[in-house]
């Protein structure tokens, strides 16, 4: 395996588990915007308590799945140092 290729399947693993957490921040922001706007409450805790809670949700449902996905990949990481490293 060579370095170029560890740091691409690297990145898509980041990519595929920072996915759920971002897309999940994303549309509670954008809902959150919206009913600010609607109603004409600028309260900035209003959008912020929101996305804490769904951000932790995510994490609770998919934490173990993404740090399944992480082991797996810095145990391969590992495994492939000495042919990567002079």
């Amino acid at each position: 395996m060579s370095t170029a290729s560890l740091l691409t399947e690297g990145m898509a693993m980041l990519a595929l588990n920072g996915a759920p957490l971002f897309m999940t921040l994303l549309v509670v922001g954008i809902l959150m915007g919206m009913l600010q706007a609607a109603t004409q409450i600028n309260d900035p805790a209003i959008g912020f308590v929101p996305r804490i809670v769904g951000g932790g949700a995510i994490c609770w449902f998919f934490g173990r799945w993404m740090l399944e996905n992480f082991a797996g990949f810095f145990t391969q990481a590992a495994l492939a140092l000495p042919s990567i490293a002079p």
